[in-house]
C-alpha cells in the first residue's frame, strides 16, 4: 500500500509563493521505485497534470502552464516530494493532488489533496 499526505496549501496573493509537500509511506512505497507527480483540479474542470519527477529524480516534466514558475523536487530518504510554486496567478487556484506510480506499472496512488487559492 501507499499513503500520500499533502500539506502546504493556503491562500496567497497573486505574485506570491507557496511550497507544497507530499509525504509518502507504506509497504509498497518502501519496496519499489516510485515516480511522483503533482496534479491539480479547479472547480468545474478536469484534473490536470502539473509536474512529474522520476524515482531517481533524473527526469522531470512540467505542464507548459507552470514552466519557469514551479519546481518539483524529491527527498528520497524522507520519502517526500515538493512543489515550489512562485509567481502564482489566480488561474493556479485549485486543489493540488500528489500522485505516486510504481515504475513499470500503470496503477496510481493519490493523496487527499490540498487547496491552493490565489487572490488577485
Amino acid at each position: 500500500q501507499v499513503q500520500l499526505v499533502e500539506s502546504g496549501g493556503g491562500l496567497v496573493q497573486a505574485g506570491g509563493s507557496l511550497r507544497l509537500s507530499c509525504a509518502a509511506s507504506g509497504r509498497t512505497f518502501s519496496r519499489y521505485a516510485m515516480d511522483l507527480g503533482w496534479f491539480r483540479q479547479a472547480p468545474g474542470k478536469d484534473r490536470e497534470f502539473v509536474a512529474d519527477i522520476s524515482s531517481s529524480g533524473a527526469s522531470i516534466l512540467y505542464a507548459d502552464s507552470v514552466k519557469g514558475r514551479f519546481t518539483i523536487s524529491r527527498d528520497n530518504p524522507k520519502n517526500t516530494v515538493y512543489l515550489q510554486m512562485n509567481s502564482l496567478k489566480p488561474e493556479d487556484t485549485a486543489v493540488y493532488y500528489c500522485k505516486a506510480r510504481r515504475v513499470g506499472t500503470s496503477y496510481d496512488y493519490w493523496g487527499q489533496g490540498t487547496q491552493v487559492t490565489v487572490s488577485s
